[in-house]
């Protein structure tokens, strides 16, 4: 009865999945969070990990905080270990202040890299009415390289919308796609950056090396952000 009740490791995924459907939650992290020290699920004597209860809610645990804090893997395990000792972690909605680890002022920038809508088709005549601009505008995006169609396709999609609302909005303000050409450059310098940190452990053979990337791009893409957002904050104080 005991063995029975613990889930292999597609149970677990399935079961996760269902709950947490927005969620990108793979096989590979798992793995991951187990090569992490975050979870340890038994195995049985041909090598195959079964979770039990205690599993996955730990599982569960790490994906909230994830998903509605933004917390890093090395916070929500110092959580992990209290829970263990039976000691409440610090309240991060209110009460006592969240970990120095904790992303804080990142959250809504994670928020925005987390969010994916790569399957979403938009038309040019659509693009040009949901976003609010002219098509001139979109020219002059697709001329800076600020807006592109899918590969292979005459669509756009939902990354490609936001960026001619928000190009839309800031026309308002005098601002030209040509002066956007700086963000362009300075996200692909970031992109770069990430890339070269990620791409050795992506090609590691060790287990759980495509999870421990993942996390690597969420959590680097997520500070680099941050630290944009501070500076420019910091910068433009005195215009205040």
């Amino acid at each position: 009865m005991r063995q029975a009740a613990r889930k292999s490791i597609g149970q677990a995924l399935a079961e996760l999945t269902a709950e947490f459907p927005d969620e990108d939650i793979k096989e590979s992290k798992l793995r991951f969070l187990e090569a992490e020290g975050l979870v340890e699920p038994e195995r049985t004597p041909s090598g195959y990990r079964k979770y039990s209860t205690r599993d996955m809610e730990r599982l569960r645990y790490i994906i909230r905080m994830q998903r509605e804090h933004y917390l890093p893997l090395k916070v929500i395990k110092e959580h992990l270990d209290l829970l263990d000792r039976g000691v409440e972690p610090p309240t991060l909605n209110g009460g006592r202040s969240a970990p120095s680890g904790a992303l804080g002022e990142g959250s809504a920038a994670a928020e925005l890299l987390r969010a994916d809508h790569g399957d979403e088709r938009v038309s040019r005549r659509e693009l040009v009415k949901r976003a609010e601009i002219t098509e001139e505008l979109l020219e002059q995006l697709e001329a800076f390289g600020l807006v592109h169609t899918r590969a292979g396709t005459k669509y756009f999609d939902a990354d490609a919308l936001s960026v001619a609302r928000t190009a839309g909005e800031l026309a308002a303000f005098g601002i030209e796609p040509r002066h956007l050409r700086a963000f362009r450059t300075a996200a692909d310098r970031e992109i770069g950056l990430v890339e070269q940190v990620v791409t050795p452990i992506r090609r590691s053979r060790e287990e759980g090396a495509q999870g421990r990337a993942a996390q690597a791009v969420d959590e680097i893409a997520t500070l680099s952000l941050r630290l944009h957002a501070t500076l420019v904050r910091a910068g433009l104080r005195a215009l205040r």
